[in-house]
């Protein structure tokens, strides 16, 4: 196996983290882009430079997979640590375990503390058990990654109480648009489901309920199924056992070819591989196919285990994402239903695809005016991002013209911002625990200095942020905050975007103009292409006489 350009990029980003001393990091990578590739080919390096190496899972797939991937990918043969099995003696450099087994006390004391110098932990999101945490304290010294599909900036916020930074993220977007991932379309079918009854349990909403509220609906369901789900090869995420199991019937008595699969099924790999073949063409499962089972050829999901968690509902998600050209597969349809809730946290298809939930909250109302329509997450999501930017710009007019009003000798970093059209600063959210402290005296200093208000910056992550942003535009020659705001206040638009010199010049004519615009210029209209002229000696740090 050869690796991509993202995974090289993966694999260098992670070892440059360990060579600058921290210990813990995590990757992210969306489900079907090579996750056991990278952690593979990290493995090889880390054998290569004399370390043994663990790598920890939940799951005998994923134990399987490792593996598997290991020895095709760099030829490395792992020994298993689980049940009656043990690395204990053996040559191998690698050694696939099963958390359930190693956080055995017995088990562990066979380890000396410094026995592995690296540490991988598939499915990191799970990192935070007390059983993952036992065996990696066991282990101090060593080097650990993480790796998972699903962590969002809440996950991530959680996983920050164990990993010190994030190494690297392929963001789902991206690999659809870098057609490693198929596209994703979503649709809204006008069916009312009603769980305003179902009470939380463990932060999501509590799966008896579910399946309580869910059972008057299912045979509405298995009707719309019967209109949209025909030719694609489906699985349907259910809350119960009881509940998956009355769906297959339903559908087998529509027509479709279904069955089911739960945790005691004891044909189960063969019902697997007979829908993998193409001779199923429903497979209904009570959360079971979650995790450690890929099928590529799925091109159509059903989730209805309605969820708060956005990582559990990007692995339902996740098991119809990858590509598959040899089952004519162009894309994955995900059906979504009229949920009706009392609370908001509900997980949509937009939910994938979106970093706000402003953003989010647009998708999804496009898709709930427009039901029985197939929309392009990636292209709703471009929509939704301008009518989204177009809306704040609107408020921010009103804020800026507000602003106005009042003589201020900083700059707003909203002004700052928006002027500039820095989604990722107006957006930004403290992830790591360094990110959520307080600004520093030192981040203050610089940005008063520069020209930003620091009373109105929040955290240390964000000061970071607007003072890296700061360097790099006085590098590129761009307008300084304190050019935009006196330029922005005379009526000029985009002063953000200008280069430094061009606003330097206008300033001085408005200064050799006795601070008031020159008769032939209209801010509204006025292009910073103007005619060289001579300078009246301002720098970009130097204070602005007004």
């Amino acid at each position: 196996m050869e690796l991509r350009d993202y995974q090289r990029e993966a694999v260098a980003a992670i070892h440059g983290e360990w060579t600058k001393g921290v210990k813990k990091t995590l990757l992210v990578l969306p489900t079907g882009c090579g996750k056991t590739i990278c952690f593979s080919s990290v493995a090889e390096d880390c054998v290569r430079d004399g370390k043994r190496v663990l790598i920890l899972a939940h799951r005998d797939e994923l134990l399987g997979q490792a593996s598997d991937k290991l020895y095709r990918l760099t030829g490395l043969i792992s020994a298993k640590e689980k049940a009656e099995e043990s690395c204990i003696g053996k040559w191998n450099r690698v050694i696939v375990g099963s958390v359930q087994t190693m956080q055995r006390e017995k088990r562990l004391s066979r380890f000396t503390p410094d026995y592995f110098g690296t540490v991988i932990v598939d499915e990191a999101h799970h990192v935070l058990a007390d059983g993952y945490q036992r065996v990696l304290a066991h282990f101090p010294e060593a080097e650990v990654l993480g790796v998972t599909a699903t962590a969002d900036r809440g996950d991530k916020r959680n996983l920050g109480q164990y990993f010190e930074t994030l190494a690297y993220e392929y963001p789902l977007t991206r690999a659809i648009r870098e057609k490693h991932l198929c596209p994703i379309r979503a649709m809204t079918i006008p069916l009312d489901i009603d769980i305003t009854g179902v009470k939380t349990q463990n932060g999501d909403y509590a799966v008896g309920d579910v399946g309580t509220a869910l059972d008057p609906y299912l045979e509405a369901i298995a009707e719309q199924m019967k209109k949209h789900c025909a030719g694609r090869r489906t699985v349907v995420f259910l809350p119960l056992v009881k509940t998956s199991q009355k769906m297959r019937a339903l559908l087998a008595a529509k027509g479709f070819r279904a069955a089911e699969v739960n945790g005691e099924s004891q044909d189960r790999k063969e019902v697997l591989d007979a829908f993998d073949r193409g001779e199923i063409d429903v497979l209904c499962n009570s959360m079971l196919l979650t995790e450690g089972w890929d099928c590529p050829g799925v091109d159509c999901i059903v989730v209805l285990r309605p969820t708060k968690i956005r990582g559990l509902y990007c692995q339902m998600i996740g098991r119809g994402t990858r590509l598959s050209p040899e089952t004519g597969k162009k894309d994955l349809l995900i059906l979504d239903f009229l949920w009706h809730t009392s609370r908001h946290e509900l997980c949509r298809p937009a939910h994938l695809v979106c970093e706000t939930p402003e953003v989010a909250g647009k998708v999804t109302e496009y898709l709930t005016e427009n039901p029985d329509e197939e929309f392009d997450l990636l292209t709703a999501e471009e929509k939704a991002q301008g009518d989204v930017l177009r809306e704040r710009e609107e408020a921010l007019a009103e804020q800026l013209r507000q602003m106005r009003k009042r003589q201020q000798a900083l700059v707003d970093p909203l002004q700052f911002e928006m002027s500039i059209a820095a989604e990722d600063l107006a957006g930004y959210e403290p992830v790591f625990e360094w990110q959520m402290a307080p600004p520093s005296a030192k981040q203050l200093q610089i940005l008063e200095k520069r020209g930003i208000n620091p009373d109105a910056v929040e955290n240390a992550g964000k000061a970071q942020l607007l003072i890296d942003r700061l360097i790099k535009r006085q590098g590129e020659g761009l307008t300084t905050p304190k050019q935009i705001r006196f330029l922005e206040r005379k009526g000029f638009l985009n002063v953000g975007t200008w280069p430094f010199e061009e606003a330097r010049r206008l300033i001085d004519r408005i200064a050799a103009n006795r601070w008031m615009i020159p008769a032939d210029i209209n801010p509204a209209t006025y292009s910073p292409a103007v005619p060289e002229a001579e300078s009246f000696g301002w720098d970009n740090n130097d204070e602005l006489p007004f």
